[in-house]
């Protein structure tokens, strides 16, 4: 069998779909010019699919170090503000900064200083014709300002003549053992993006294996955990007070915690190991970079998938699709192509791809997880009103000990006598 047709394979739904397979590629590989581009998910998942890279728009000098190391034929543009003309592309993508839409972040709104960059997306449509718009972002700003950021993007699309849909993706759908959701908003004033992004549609996958491990945030503790069964949390770009940060994995067969390896974290993203090592070599700098890079990128697997559907788009029927009430919040997807807003009926899984244990997806060793950042997590758990799995606050309690032990070991405390 063939490269090609392994890919296919790969990311093929199961015979649960209610959708239609992925075939042979019916449309030519199209030019993709990407604003925010990051450390290049989305650029590198299309490419899987075929498509080309013509432009790059990048501020932050390590991932611009990244994308110039891996796409090294592609111009980029530092900041989107000075791209005053698009080269011919047939794909116009944009992760905009989510800063001011995460919950993690100042939650300022579409607005912020960071977020409000999307405009510079509108001036580009204004000005040129690309055959498609991609859009990617935090679940978060189709709530926050009380789903005002959301009713500014299609508004905007809409007075530029766009139909658009959009749909929260988990990226576990695609076999990656991460519980990172997204919302894909796709938009055409030619194309029918109903039929890319609805395209495929599966349930989640019951787990028949035993659980391997969990995944938590060791920087959280008094009100939630990001907890994710056999999956790490999702990887983001720092903590509440903006230090990168991986998560903790709590391995059950061994009582160890610890956070993964940077390599792993790129894996997890979709990426090949050492992906952003080019952002570190030779500049004495510590993987905090790289985290932040990592945990901003796309999955690029989930725009592998989007790239090979743009190419083998599917029927989807919107039969049963509701209007949605202007007074109820933003469903989970939607759809306008002119008229109302309809709820499609899809869920956060349009494939079913095999979902490894997390322990055997990890190829690096876990870092234990050090004692002063056991001792903070434990104080936050234990004085919280949260529930926690049987078993996990002992296991964190003996982890600290172990740590503690390790640290006296290797850093006797000599005391003076009078």
């Amino acid at each position: 069998m063939g490269s090609t047709a392994k890919q296919l394979e790969l990311i093929r739904p199961d015979s649960a779909s209610r959708r239609v397979p992925i075939a042979p590629f019916q449309h030519a590989p199209l030019r993709v010019a990407g604003l925010f581009a990051g450390i290049g998910g989305v650029e590198l998942g299309l490419s899987k699919a075929g498509h080309t890279a013509a432009l790059f728009s990048e501020i932050d000098d390590h991932a611009t170090m990244v994308l110039r190391h891996h796409f090294p034929h592609t111009p980029i543009v530092p900041d989107v503000r000075d791209v005053d003309k698009l080269p011919p592309v047939d794909v116009l993508a944009a992760g905009f900064p989510c800063q001011d839409l995460s919950q993690a972040g100042k939650t300022a709104g579409i607005s912020g200083q960071k977020s409000g960059l999307v405009a510079e997306v509108f001036r580009l449509l204004s000005e040129h014709d690309p055959q498609w718009l991609i859009l990617e972002n935090v679940p978060f700003m189709l709530s926050l300002d009380g789903g005002r950021g959301m009713l500014y993007l299609t508004t905007r699309l809409e007075r530029l003549g766009f139909g658009w849909a959009y749909r929260v993706v988990d990226t576990r759908s695609f076999g990656l053992p991460q519980r990172r959701q997204r919302v894909i908003l796709l938009a055409s004033r030619s194309q029918d993006p109903r039929n890319v992004l609805y395209a495929d549609e599966a349930a989640e996958p019951d787990r028949q294996s035993r659980v391997s491990a969990y995944g938590f945030y060791w920087t959280e503790g008094n009100r939630g955990l990001g907890w994710a069964v056999d999956a790490v949390p999702t990887l983001k770009a720092g903590s509440t007070v903006g230090i990168p940060s991986p998560p903790a994995v709590w391995v059950l067969e061994t009582g160890e915690i610890g956070t993964p390896d940077i390599r792993d974290a790129e894996r997890l993203q979709g990426f090949p190991a050492a992906w952003t090592a080019i952002a570190a070599n030779g500049r004495g700098l510590r993987s905090g970079p790289r985290w932040r890079l990592v945990g901003n990128a796309v999955s690029v697997r989930l725009t592998e998938w989007l790239g090979r559907r743009l190419r083998s788009p599917g029927c989807y029927d919107p039969t049963n699709d509701a209007v949605s009430k202007t007074n109820e919040p933003w469903p989970r997807a939607a759809w306008s192509m002119g008229g109302a807003i309809r709820q499609a009926h899809v869920s956060e899984w349009p494939l079913a791809t095999e979902l490894p244990r997390l322990m055997d997806f990890l190829e690096y060793p876990l870092k234990p997880l050090s004692a002063r950042a056991t001792a903070g997590f434990y104080k936050r758990a234990s004085n919280s009103t949260l529930r926690f799995a049987d078993g996990f606050l002992p296991a964190v309690q003996q982890h600290l000990r172990r740590m503690q032990s390790i640290s006296f070991t290797t850093n006797p405390v000599v005391h003076s006598g009078r």
